[in-house]
């Protein structure tokens, strides 16, 4: 079981530091932790797509 974490800004001028360290506050490791800088009008983002290929029945997720 893992725990994973996504992280998205709008753009690429956004800083996701607080994001970051919120994960890192509930635990997810670094490793775990997917990051999109791109707009929220939809799902088609590089690292979602990742995050949804690799999370299994009992993986975890965090999404901020």
């Amino acid at each position: 079981m893992n725990t994973y974490g996504y992280v998205r800004v709008s753009t690429k001028d956004q800083n996701e530091s607080r994001q970051l360290a919120a994960m890192q506050e509930f635990g997810v490791s670094s490793n775990y932790i997917i990051l999109d800088k791109q707009n929220g009008k939809n799902f088609d983002r590089p690292g979602y797509r990742r995050l949804m290929r690799k999370l299994h029945h009992r993986d975890s997720l965090w999404p901020l």
